[in-house]
């Protein structure tokens, strides 16, 4: 038996395990089952509740279910134990299953979402190969500067500010040049804008069938629907901290087949050696055959809390579909917030604004300052602007993940309540006029 201390109270934990086999046969757990398996090494979680502390509302790290944080504080096991491999092997599939993919190759690494730039970059591209960026806030930039480091020749298209690139857009560069890939951020967390990936992926493999589409779901996945193979994606970046639902730390990448085959089959040596995929592709199928098999030590409690998140998400209620519903519920209701303070949002259309985060323009005359910290004091953390040309013009809202499935936490009523009183107090404390909504 063992103890350790959560939120003052001592918790008992059996170190004895349930026996679990060897080797586990894909198809016992194939996503074409019902249910998957319970993987009963989770202990009850008694008591467990997390300890107080502020509302984290950011658009990443989020808040976590209770469940999922018990799940992270659980004793290591070994990697290669039978406790261990089949919530990995069973964390592939679901992944698989939330982005509505029948046989996307998904790869779990230890590292931020940054890393799926790496894994992409320097797998799918080769130095000298053309790659277009759409670029649509702070993190466009970003994953260009990441292609070009690996070698890549980047185009890219640019949005104004708040704006997504339109379809003409596309259909122009694509019809001049001929692409090795298009890449794009599905949301911007630098500016809460939503760019449409189901245009994104018809419009480029009608016009060049042969060029990849690479989306940056970092903000995106479990937030918004993804559906990868209808919309002919064939890589999905993403990380654990956001949408997710788990702590951060865990970079998180789907690539259909023929992106796979595109690596695999590519003239020069992949471009890196922690993210080559040549190192990886083997440890995850050992690990969803049902066998261990190791290059580098995965964060085993991170996988087991990003399992159980897995679980809440696509096999508990809410349904996957209303999840989706309710982040567009939660989504515009603090959009009706901000409009009836008289704000306005940085998406210059509404058809582009994320349902996961929002991006909202401060009243002229303050800045981040005066905003931030006065909703800190109330118990709820936000954050800043991010876009180095506006970035304290406005600031950003998480609401995604617990937040928004979960109603009766009342996250949103404390956020909303917050965000009024603090906009008040902060132009009361500059004799500015009432904003006019």
């Amino acid at each position: 038996m063992a103890f350790f201390r959560l939120h003052n109270q001592l918790v008992l934990l059996s170190s004895a395990q349930p026996s679990l086999p060897a080797r586990i046969p894909v198809s016992k757990y194939s996503l074409a089952s019902s249910r998957p398996p319970s993987l009963s090494v989770h202990r009850k979680m008694s008591t467990f509740k997390q300890e107080p502390h502020k509302l984290l509302l950011i658009p990443g790290p989020i808040e976590v279910t209770d469940e999922v944080l018990y799940a992270n504080a659980y004793p290591p096991v070994a990697h290669t134990s039978a406790d261990f491999i089949p919530i990995f092997g069973d964390s592939i599939r679901l992944t698989r299953e939330l982005l509505y993919s029948s046989d996307a190759q998904i790869f779990l690494i230890a590292g931020s979402g940054t890393l799926g730039w790496d894994q992409v970059s320097s797998n799918l591209i080769e130095p000298g190969e053309e790659v277009l960026v759409l670029n649509s806030g702070y993190f466009g930039d970003s994953f260009s500067d990441c292609l070009k480091t690996y070698g890549a020749k980047v185009d890219e298209i640019r949005a104004d500010f708040g704006a997504a690139v339109s379809k003409s857009d596309l259909e122009k560069a694509l019809l001049a040049k001929k692409y090795k890939a298009v890449a794009f951020t599905h949301v911007d967390t630098s500016t809460g804008v939503l760019s449409d990936a189901k245009m994104v992926g018809e419009t480029v493999k009608a016009i060049s069938p042969d060029s990849l589409v690479i989306l940056d779901g970092v903000c995106s996945v479990a937030s918004e629907e993804i559906r990868m193979d209808d919309w002919s994606i064939d890589a999905v970046i993403s990380a654990s901290q956001k949408g997710l639902g788990a702590p951060p730390g865990l970079s998180i990448v789907a690539v259909s087949q023929a992106a796979l085959k595109v690596s695999a089959t590519r003239k020069t040596p992949v471009t890196s050696y922690y993210a080559s995929w040549k190192r990886w592709l083997p440890i995850m199928n050992a690990y969803e055959s049902g066998k261990p098999m190791y290059f580098a030590t995965p964060p085993v409690n991170l996988i087991r809390a990003y399992h159980t998140s897995l679980k809440q998400i696509t096999r508990a209620a809410p349904s996957l579909a209303d999840r989706f519903k309710l982040h567009k519920e939660a989504s515009q209701r603090v959009k009706d917030a901000v409009a009836e303070l008289g704000l306005k949002q940085v998406p210059t259309d509404p058809y582009y604004a994320a349902n996961g985060m929002s991006a909202v323009y401060l009243p002229d005359g303050l800045g981040v300052a005066d905003l931030v910290p006065r909703l800190a004091q109330r118990d709820v953390v936000i954050t800043g602007g991010l876009h180095k040309d506006y970035k304290d013009k406005y600031f950003r809202i998480g609401h995604m993940g617990v937040t928004a499935v979960n109603p009766e936490r009342g996250d949103l009523d404390k956020l909303i309540a917050a965000l009024k009183d603090s906009v008040r107090e902060a132009i009361a404390s500059k004799k500015m006029m009432p904003i006019q909504s």
